[in-house]
């Protein structure tokens, strides 16, 4: 049975707070100050727990203790990945000017993504299990690893009554977690989502098994040029850790408070390549779908779209791939970076933070560099901006996301 595709009515969500926790930097500001080359570079750190490894760094956030912002009480109840994201919801809600004390909980919903959860609490349990008996593995190991952590962590926090989600599609998972906000958002069910991603996975078995399957950087004399998106000289991603949450609204909530809008999301597209458990379609047709859907989702020229901020993982034949495809959605005339370069590839949390980040883009007319391109791949046929951030005009952008398991999502911002 064949038909025309269910369209259902434009809608955009209001996006009006941004809360950002990342090796670049602690909080939104930070971050943007990194990514676009105001400050310091962010910390690529050789960690002990990755000892002997052929890749044992990973982009790691420093100078904050969870403890302290939390306290510890509070924090002893998470795994890392839930503390950093209730850390950078705090800051999205405090941004957006919301008052968690005055709202009516019933009507604002959390959905949040994670690749793995708190698999480093795993990992560390496993060893007691292993070395020491099943009387000393913690009792706490389900509520700390379990992937909805962060989404119960953050509504408990907050006082969020209303449906709390976790999403699980691999490195796609703040971008699919968004889009549902958004379309959560567009049916009623709520005036309010906090969405995004978070993810902390220094994990020695993970990143051994990553070794194995040939998809991390081994370039340990010199960690943080590693990560090198669409360069010549590429060869894998470097893990990060982080959070990236937006507080979303429906748009007639957002005028009736006054609140200031620093975005919409306009449009999201979701698809599956049905191809792979690990390597993305070679014609790039799961991410094609899900952009496509996207734009007219958002009813959206492609023409329009001015900046993309890519997927773009440092891999070979991932930025070869979603470039090509980009090309050929979007043409050669939007500005593309990738970030992950400045934040590490986050998994589970990429998609939330790139979001944030594309916001942010829209916001000042500015795109972030992809650092460390410093021998352009002469095959990616996209205008990658490098070295320094690049002044644009433009009122639309694209973020884009794909996943192990071939899951892949695109999302439509627009500029209010």
């Amino acid at each position: 049975m064949t038909g025309r595709p269910y369209r259902p009515e434009p809608f955009a969500a209001a996006v009006t707070g941004i809360g950002l926790v990342t090796a670049a930097g602690t909080g939104a500001g930070a971050t943007w100050s990194a990514v676009t080359g105001a400050s310091d570079p962010p910390s690529v750190l050789h960690r002990p727990e990755l000892h002997g490894l052929p890749c044992d760094f990973m982009y790691t956030i420093t100078g904050l203790d969870p403890r302290t912002v939390l306290g510890v009480a509070t924090a002893r109840l998470m795994d890392r990945f839930s503390q950093l994201a209730v850390i950078a919801a705090r800051e999205a809600v405090a941004d957006a000017g919301l008052d968690p004390l005055l709202w009516d909980g019933g009507r604002v919903a959390v959905v949040i993504g994670s690749a793995h959860g708190g698999l480093p609490f795993y990992d560390e349990q496993h060893a007691i299990l292993a070395e020491r008996g099943a009387r000393r593995v913690s009792p706490k190991l389900a509520p700390l690893t379990v992937v909805n952590g962060a989404a119960s962590s953050v509504a408990t926090d907050l006082g969020a009554l209303g449906p709390s989600q976790a999403v699980s599609t691999a490195c796609s998972s703040g971008t699919v977690a968004i889009g549902t906000a958004h379309q959560m958002l567009r049916t009623g069910a709520c005036d309010v989502v906090v969405a995004g991603g978070a993810e902390s996975v220094c994990s020695r078995l993970l990143i051994a098994s990553a070794c194995q399957l040939k998809a991390v950087s081994t370039r340990r004399e010199d960690p943080g040029a590693a990560c090198r998106p669409f360069d010549v000289h590429r060869d894998g991603f470097v893990v990060g850790e982080g959070a990236g949450l937006l507080v979303m609204e429906r748009p007639e909530h957002a005028r009736a408070r006054g609140a200031t809008v620093r975005a919409h999301v306009a449009g999201y597209g979701a698809a599956c390549d049905a191809y792979s458990a690990v390597a993305p379609d070679p014609g790039g047709r799961g991410i094609e779908r899900a952009l496509r859907t996207a734009l007219a989702d958002a009813g959206i020229d492609a023409r329009d779209v001015g900046h993309v901020n890519a997927h773009g993982t440092s891999t070979v034949s991932n930025d070869l791939i979603e470039a090509t495809m980009l090309r050929r959605v979007v043409g050669e005339h939007p500005l593309v970076t990738s970030t992950k370069a400045m934040t590490g590839h986050t998994l589970g949390a990429a998609g939330g933070i790139e979001t944030a980040l594309t916001v942010l883009a829209l916001q000042h007319q500015l795109v972030p560099p992809t650092v460390n391109l410093d021998a352009p791949d002469p095959g990616i046929p996209v205008d990658v901006v490098s070295k320094e951030a690049r002044r644009g005009t433009f009122d639309a952008a694209v973020k884009t996301s794909l996943g192990f398991g071939g899951h892949n999502a695109a999302l439509v911002l627009t500029r209010p």
